[in-house]
């Protein structure tokens, strides 16, 4: 690709990594927009089963995928040669995935990182590892997809609105081109910190508003705990360089009211299973999909208490999550804790 240009959308190359649930909805939309998307799948199980098929009975059940999706093991063969490479793995894995990418990249890919999620050891957001492991890949050449966005309703042609960021506005805009159809439509964003907070945040507090809903304390609470949850993630976001204004938009309240009430959510399903009395191994270990929020749990606990930002129901998350603290008395802490002044300064 030798110049960004929106106009020239359809005729790019593109590769899809990851096709768990997320991955295979987006590689199926571009698919049946027309482009002949590579998907690069880890299990041989689901790559066979997506040629032999068209299904990913595993991750998308009962969903036929359009025929210009064509699954792939071979990581290299997927990104090669590519204007655009979307990356979908779940977050513990980018760093791994996108060094073993590095070197079959042009320098003109465009980078779109859909995963979302804080990396355990170095606090980094997702476009912060890729900045370290692709370095070749310009960091404007860097956009991130996220908002209120369930696969399975993605993959069924449900009206769904979503937020593109980069901060080259060229690369974003040519992002919205790419992805957008009549019933996927896409805004765009220069605030890239702020859109990769709003969408890794969102799944501790989901998993919070779970355990409210396992332990069945009504409607009041965790209305409550959504507004007083993005309260931290702004706290947070602000702190970190973020425009506030985006934490109002699609990959704030908009992903996280989604993910906080929707049945489809795995975090809030997570938090809901606690509520209700369950073990978090016993929960984790009878899922095949990943639950991002409980990973980025232990990522926010560490990231807040080093920049000394006070963010509450996380940290509850994450002693419920970790330290097996019983959901009733984290619930009784906050409930207890100093009363204060709704509003922060900023």
């Amino acid at each position: 690709m030798q110049s960004i240009d929106a106009n020239d959308a359809g005729k790019l190359k593109i590769g899809v990594v990851g096709a768990g649930s997320w991955g295979t909805a987006l590689a199926n939309l571009l698919a049946s927009k027309g482009y002949a998307i590579d998907l690069w799948v880890f299990e041989k199980e689901v790559k066979d089963q997506i040629q032999q098929s068209g299904e990913n009975s595993i991750f998308l059940p009962d969903i036929m995928l359009s025929p210009n999706l064509h699954p792939s093991n071979d990581l290299a063969e997927v990104v090669s040669a590519k204007d655009v490479v979307l990356v979908v793995v779940p977050s513990h894995v980018v760093r791994e995935t996108t060094l073993n990418m590095a070197d079959h990249l042009a320098k003109e890919t465009i980078i779109v990182s859909a995963s979302k999620g804080i990396e355990n050891k170095t606090h980094l957001t997702m476009t912060g590892v890729m900045q370290e492991t692709l370095v070749n890949i310009p960091s404007h050449h860097l956009a991130v997809l996220s908002g209120p966005s369930f696969a399975r309703e993605v993959v069924r042609n449900l009206p769904t609105v979503v937020t593109v960021a980069s901060k080259d506005s060229a690369v974003a805009a040519l992002v919205q081109q790419v992805m957008a159809t009549p019933y996927f439509r896409v805004y765009t964003s220069q605030d890239v910190i702020g859109v990769e907070l709003g969408g890794s945040l969102k799944n501790v507090i989901a998993i919070a508003a779970g355990v409210i809903d396992g332990l069945e304390l009504g409607l009041n609470t965790r209305a409550a705990l959504i507004t007083r949850g993005m309260t931290e993630i702004r706290r947070l976001g602000l702190n970190m360089g973020a425009n506030p204004r985006t934490f109002t938009g699609l990959a704030g309240f908009g992903d996280l009211i989604l993910t906080c009430t929707g049945h489809l959510s795995r975090n809030h399903t997570v938090g809901k299973k606690i509520g209700q009395g369950q073990k978090v191994n016993d929960i984790l270990g009878q899922m095949r999909m990943v639950a991002e929020g409980v990973k980025t749990a232990k990522s926010v606990y560490n990231l807040s208490r080093k920049l000394a930002v006070e963010m509450p129901i996380s940290h509850e998350t994450y002693h419920i999550l970790y330290e097996e603290l019983p959901p009733k008395e984290a619930v009784m802490r906050l409930m207890t804790r100093d009363l204060k002044q709704e509003l922060d300064e900023e």
